[in-house]
């Protein structure tokens, strides 16, 4: 059994890590985090941000908690912002807002959440519950799923952007789905964002999405970088080309998420994780350089090649 004096020291010496840990604002100070600017508000967002499907979608028993408080606490520690989720992740809005309330760093957090449902007053409801449920005042980006039911909801996004409900707004899509119908969107309607899937092994995007999206002057984020753990099993056992490591990549997660934030187009890309480890992994992307065109062909050739 623990003695209330090793409780009390052990509390103590934990006090004093976390008060020789350095703030985000000192980190930021005197760290060079990649970071790109949001076209139509010119605020810059680091690029990797972070995802929430499936991995936040849990029951917080204390085990999970505590794993999940600390991928957060790593998230922030080491630069993120931007925290995407949807109603469609079953608990992961909720597992989230019960986390970020008790996280030091939560006022750093850029919120981002979707609508995900049929019907202008379904919307609404839809999108205070998840007010309610990530516990934030507002939504940085509020973002239509899918392009479900886009029309009545954009209707309300401009209403709630005008009046300073949420700061953008955006629409998403993902398996390359609608890309036909989600050209149309951009180019007749003021989205601050659109989220798409894009990865150095899945870039169809490239060819009339993200020169769209550059044109418009429209922020993109990116999801599925590693195309779901798919990436990873392609070069297990495989090491880094030699040159990773001048240009500040330590890792094949490094690798991939420095590929897709290196398009031009690109603002930031949202890797979903519940590990820690992976976590701080992910983190590490933002350190360094990104890739030129030169390189991001090399990197392309090296793939196509494993």
């Amino acid at each position: 059994m623990i003695s209330r004096r090793h409780l009390l020291a052990a509390s103590a010496a934990a006090a004093s890590v976390c008060a020789l840990r350095p703030t985000f604002a000192q980190l930021a100070a005197s760290t060079d985090f990649i970071t790109k600017a949001i076209p139509s508000s010119q605020e810059r967002l680091p690029v990797i941000g972070m995802g929430s499907s499936r991995t936040f979608d849990k029951a917080l028993d204390n085990d999970t908690r505590l794993r999940l408080g600390q991928v957060l606490s790593v998230f922030f520690e080491h630069g993120g912002t931007l925290i995407d989720s949807s109603p469609m992740y079953g608990e992961a809005e909720s597992v989230l807002g019960e986390l970020l309330a008790a996280a030091p760093a939560r006022d750093q957090v850029f919120a981002a959440s979707k609508v995900w449902t049929d019907g202008q007053q379904q919307g609404i409801e839809q999108m205070q519950r998840s007010l309610q449920r990530m516990r934030v005042a507002r939504f940085d980006l509020m973002q239509i799923h899918n392009l479900r039911d886009w029309s009545n909801h954009l209707q309300t996004l401009k209403a709630w952007k005008a009046e300073g409900k949420i700061r953008h707004l955006g629409v998403t899509t993902s398996h390359g789905r609608n890309h036909r119908e989600l050209e149309g969107l951009l180019r007749d309607h003021p989205f601050d964002f659109v989220q798409l899937s894009y990865s150095i092994a899945n870039r169809d995007v490239e060819q009339r999405l993200l020169p769209l999206a550059m044109e418009h002057g429209i922020a993109v984020i990116a999801n599925r970088p590693f195309e779901r753990g798919q990436l990873f099993a392609q070069v297990r056992g495989k090491p880094l080309l030699p040159w990773a490591s001048e240009h500040g990549i330590h890792s094949w997660g490094q690798f991939f998420l420095k590929y897709v934030v290196s398009h031009p187009a690109i603002t930031c890309t949202i890797p979903a994780t519940a590990k820690p480890k992976h976590m701080r992994d992910n983190m590490g992307a933002l350190l360094g350089q990104l890739p030129e065109a030169a390189l991001r062909r090399d990197m392309q050739r090296h793939m196509a090649q494993l």
